[in-house]
């Protein structure tokens, strides 16, 4: 099987030679961390998956084509630039507006010092007009070309069009506190601003598929949820997403597009029911955390209606071998069932060893990969793992 018939088969409960086999792609600082374990030094995100003989990163180390090249954000964003600068520390405009303060020596999330959007009158000055569907700046150059591509029936891979977000870039442009004020002391401007994420996504999604597209996944990023559950409460979760999502969904599923995922951080256990109302029916990367997310657990809860990605845990990865082992056989059962893609719950970070990743890299191609129409992998890496059993 081809990669786009494969994971159309895991999203459909249909048999397949074997799992698709993704990850999540890595820190900054993971690969770099890696070339004194043996890394050679031009792995990087984009090449990463060939060395560990994966079949796709979707932190952007995919092969070439299976995202649209479609921009769903900021169009344009604002101009980056360093407005202070200490040395080691700095203050920076990035390119959503918003402006913040990093320490070079640090790889810690940068401090929230202010947010260029703060009321009515910077929303439509500043990020309306970034915000239109119709800008020819958001499609590749190469459209034409691109639109043969996709709409080829025997294309050999997957293609992945961006849903944009509803609330998560409205909360990173505000930033948390002055988004959950504005919930309850403008209502209507709240609500105003999560129509213009769908009509943006809407528009987008339109234009693709009026192409005669072949799209096999819409992708959605929300970031809306911590270690103790959502950002936005239930109700007006409810009230306010569940009914764009759902505009967004019939629209995909109008043109033959079966699977939206969300990409969503946390404890998401409180909205994967109304995601699923909205017809959002992708859960990724299933975080497992110290809340103790499980693939497991949401397939018994909801049944086949729940599809996932992800949820194998970076802690694991970072515990060793037998802790890494245990874990791909506790997944293999809702693996071999279908509509699950294990892989990392996010990026890798450093303090996992390189030993630990190639090991379960091995793992995951043996178990769910079932040995079958695999990556090649790189040779350093077969004799790795042969050390390793000798041991």
């Amino acid at each position: 099987m081809n990669h786009r018939q494969r994971f159309l088969a895991t999203m459909r409960y249909q048999p397949r030679d074997r799992a698709p086999l993704y990850d999540f792609s890595f820190w900054d600082e993971t690969l770099p961390a890696w070339q004194p374990q043996g890394l050679p030094a031009h792995i990087n995100r984009a090449n990463a998956r060939t060395w560990f003989g994966l079949d796709a990163s979707l932190g952007g180390g995919e092969p070439p084509g299976w995202y649209t090249g479609i921009d769903a954000g900021l169009c344009p964003g604002f101009e980056q630039a360093i407005l202070e600068d200490d040395g080691d520390v700095y203050t920076e405009r990035q390119g959503d507006g918003v402006i913040v303060r990093r320490q070079r020596s640090s790889v810690s999330i940068p401090m929230h010092l202010g947010h260029t959007l703060v009321d009515r009158a910077s929303w439509r000055e500043h990020y309306l007009p970034r915000l239109d569907p119709d800008n020819p700046a958001r499609y590749p150059a190469d459209w034409d070309q691109r639109v043969r591509s996709w709409a080829d029936p025997d294309r050999d891979h997957p293609l992945f069009a961006p849903g944009s977000s509803l609330f998560g870039r409205l909360r990173d442009w505000m930033g948390l506190e002055n988004i959950a004020m504005a919930v309850y002391d403008d209502p209507a401007w709240f609500e105003q601003m999560v129509e213009t994420m769908a009509e943006l996504a809407l528009g987008v999604l339109g234009r693709l598929f009026e192409t005669g597209a072949r799209v096999d996944a819409v992708t959605m990023w929300e970031d809306m949820c911590y270690s103790g559950g959502p950002l936005l409460s239930p109700a007006h979760f409810r009230k306010y997403l569940v009914p764009r999502y759902r505009r967004i969904t019939d629209l995909c599923r109008k043109h033959g597009c079966e699977v939206v995922w969300v990409d969503c951080d946390g404890k998401i256990d409180a909205l994967i029911p109304l995601w699923l109302e909205g017809g959002v029916n992708c859960m990724f990367p299933i975080e497992v955390g110290i809340w103790g997310a499980d693939p497991l657990r949401y397939r018994a809860e909801y049944g086949r209606e729940l599809l996932m990605m992800g949820g194998f845990s970076k802690r694991t990865l970072a515990a060793g071998p037998e802790a890494i082992d245990a874990e791909v056989a506790r997944l293999a059962p809702l693996v071999e069932e279908g509509g699950f893609i294990p892989m990392p719950d996010h990026r890798v970070p450093p303090d996992v060893p390189l030993a630990h990743y190639i090991h379960y890299a091995h793992a995951a191609r043996a178990v769910w990969g079932r040995g079958v129409n695999l990556e090649p992998m790189a040779a350093r890496q077969h004799a790795a793992a042969d050390a390793a059993a000798d041991r």
